[in-house]
């Protein structure tokens, strides 16, 4: 059909629907039992936010119900691909999925920092309270270090020693 015979108020522009943190290919979606509380608890919101949209028909309420299902249909792709990981009572003798590690840097520019930090899944990590993705560079470095053993990790074009004081 020629753009003659199409009115320019019927083109709706597109929903942008902001992408979840990636997932590096081949691994799979580690997540605590936190985590899936999580999810499923944002699920629930985007259907009750869903039902009770209010805007009436027309072209304000077809975007909003499109970013409502583009969300939903992100979270249930996640909610389908999550491999619960349960911390269980396993020994805390090396830094795993689920673990809080506590570690220092020795050498480096950040040299005499010292974090604490849990391995959690993707949708979960926030460094702000303390939860890094299990897929961040820190987190492969320390993963299977022990109590005492030191990892050289890179930042940018910098290498630091780090090495882990605790475990939980």
């Amino acid at each position: 059909m020629s753009r003659g015979f199409v009115r320019e108020d019927d083109q709706e522009e597109p929903v942008f629907i902001p992408q979840r943190a990636p997932l590096p290919p081949g691994t799979d979606n580690l997540v605590t039992p936190r985590g899936l509380k999580l999810l499923k608890e944002e699920r629930t919101e985007l259907e009750n936010a869903r039902t009770a949209l209010q805007t009436p028909e027309g072209p304000a309420r077809r975007r909003e119900l499109a970013e409502i299902n583009g969300r939903l249909a992100l979270v249930e792709e996640r909610i389908a691909s999550a491999r619960p990981v349960e911390p269980g009572n396993r020994p805390s003798d090396e830094v795993r999925f689920g673990a809080t590690v506590t570690f220092r840097i020795i050498a480096g520019p950040q040299q005499g920092v010292e974090r604490t930090f849990t391995l959690v899944g993707v949708d979960e990590a926030r460094i702000a309270e303390g939860r890094i993705a299990f897929t961040a560079p820190i987190a492969q470095a320390l993963l299977g270090q022990v109590p005492g053993g030191t990892v050289q990790f890179r930042l940018g074009d910098q290498v630091q020693s780090i090495v882990v004081i605790a475990i939980r």
